[in-house]
C-alpha cells in the first residue's frame, strides 16, 4: 500500500461514478416530540416512508434519521430526518403535508446548508 498515486481528475470509468456533485445541499428536519414510547419509532418509520413514496420526481438521497432523548442535546424529544436535496421546497412542502396531522408533534424545524466542493482527488489501492 506504500504505492498510492492521488490523481486530480478521474481517469477510469470506475472513478467517474464516485465524481461528486460540485454543489451538494442538506436538508435537515427535526420533529420536536410531545413523548417518545416504543411505538415513536415505528410511527416516524412510517411517515418518513409515505413521504419517499409521493416524492416521485423530487431530486433528492435520504441521509439518515434517528431519534434524540430527551437530554442528549435539549430538553426535548426530536426525530430527525436528513436529505440530501435539489429541490428543497417540494421536499419541505411533502414534509409538512405528510406531518401536519401528526398529533406527537410539537413543531417541525428545519435547516438547509450548501456546500460547494472544494477540493476531490483519486486513488485506486491495490489489495
Amino acid at each position: 500500500m506504500s504505492n498510492i498515486n492521488i490523481i486530480e481528475k478521474p481517469t477510469t470509468v470506475e472513478q467517474e461514478k464516485l465524481v461528486q456533485s460540485q454543489f451538494n445541499t442538506n436538508v435537515a428536519f427535526f420533529i420536536h416530540l410531545k413523548a417518545y414510547n416504543n411505538s415513536v419509532r415505528d410511527e416516524l418509520e412510517k411517515r418518513l416512508s409515505e413521504v419517499f413514496f409521493f416524492s416521485r420526481g423530487v431530486d433528492w438521497k435520504f441521509d439518515s434519521f434517528g431519534i434524540e432523548k430527551t437530554g442528549s442535546r435539549g430538553t426535548e424529544v426530536l426525530g430527525y430526518f436528513i436529505f440530501r436535496a435539489v429541490e428543497i421546497e417540494k421536499l419541505q412542502k411533502l414534509f409538512v403535508e405528510e406531518f401536519k396531522d401528526y398529533e406527537n408533534a410539537i413543531r417541525i424545524t428545519c435547516s438547509v446548508s450548501k456546500y460547494e466542493k472544494v477540493e476531490e482527488s483519486f486513488f485506486e489501492l491495490e489489495i
